[in-house]
C-alpha cells in the first residue's frame, strides 16, 4: 500500500522528491538533484523508494533529434496512487457534505456552492487582472492556483492562445461525483482572464493533468480591451 504523504511530512526531502515529480514530471533524476541538491545517490535512493511504494513510475523518452542506437532518456512521472496520496484529508467528509446538500436541496445548490468556492479566487484576482497586460494574465492565474496547491503552470499553445494545466486537484476525487466544481472553476477562468476558455482535460475524469486552453484575448470581453486600451497596455 503506498505510503501517504501527510501535510506535516511534506518538509522531508522525499516528499520533496515526490511533489517535484508531481509538478514538473515526467523529470529526469539529474534535474531533480540539481532542483533539491542531492547527490546522485541520494536522489536514485528517495526514487527506488518511491517507485517500490508505487508512488511514481519510469518512462524512458527518446530525445528529439536523436538517430540510431542512442540511450534514451529514463524520466519519472507521478502514479494515481502517488497523486492520491496528496489529496486532501477532508475528501470523504467533503463528498457526504455535497450529497447531503445534492438530496436535500438538489443540484442547483451543489452548483452554488461550487461557484461560491471560486468567488474568493475570483475576488482576490479581478482587480490585479485589470493591472496586467493581457499577456500575462493566465501566468498570474497559474500562480495563484499553485499558491491553493493546484501545481500550474502556463505556456503558449500551438493552436493558439494558451495553455493552463494544473498538475494537481486537491478535490479531484469529489470532483468525480460532482462535476459541478470543475464547471464552476472553468466559467471563473473565462471571467477572470476576459477570453473564452475550454477545458480538455480533468483529473477528475482520470486525466493526468487539467489542461484548459485559452482563447486569444482577441477574442475577449470588450471590457477587457477597453480597459487595456485605457491604461496605455
Amino acid at each position: 500500500m503506498p505510503t501517504t504523504i501527510e501535510p506535516g511530512s511534506e518538509r522531508s526531502t522525499r516528499a520533496r522528491v515526490a511533489r517535484l515529480i508531481l509538478e514538473h514530471g515526467p523529470v529526469a533524476a539529474a534535474a531533480l538533484g540539481e532542483r533539491l541538491g542531492l547527490t546522485p545517490a541520494a536522489v536514485r535512493r528517495h526514487l527506488d523508494a518511491l517507485l517500490s511504494d508505487g508512488m511514481i513510475e519510469p518512462r524512458t523518452v527518446r530525445p528529439r533529434g536523436q538517430r540510431g542506437r542512442g540511450r534514451p532518456a529514463k524520466l519519472f512521472a507521478i502514479t494515481d496512487a502517488g497523486r492520491s496520496a496528496f489529496e486532501h484529508a477532508y475528501d470523504d467528509l467533503a463528498g457526504s457534505a455535497l450529497r447531503f446538500l445534492a438530496e436535500r436541496m438538489g443540484d442547483e445548490a451543489v452548483t452554488d456552492f461550487a461557484r461560491s468556492q471560486v468567488s474568493g479566487l475570483l475576488r482576490r484576482l479581478e482587480p490585479v487582472m485589470r493591472e496586467v497586460p493581457a499577456e500575462r494574465r493566465v501566468e498570474v492565474l497559474a500562480q495563484a492556483l499553485s499558491a491553493e496547491g493546484y501545481a500550474a503552470s502556463a505556456s503558449k499553445a500551438k493552436s493558439g492562445g494558451d495553455q493552463l494545466c494544473q498538475h494537481h486537484c486537491p478535490v479531484a476525487h469529489v470532483a468525480a461525483e460532482f462535476p459541478q466544481l470543475c464547471e464552476a472553476e472553468t466559467e471563473a477562468f473565462a471571467r477572470v482572464l476576459g477570453t473564452p476558455v475550454q477545458r480538455l482535460a480533468t483529473i477528475a475524469h482520470g486525466d493526468g493533468v487539467c489542461t484548459t486552453h485559452v482563447s486569444p484575448q482577441s477574442l475577449g470581453d470588450p471590457a477587457h480591451r477597453d480597459k487595456s486600451k485605457e491604461t496605455g497596455r
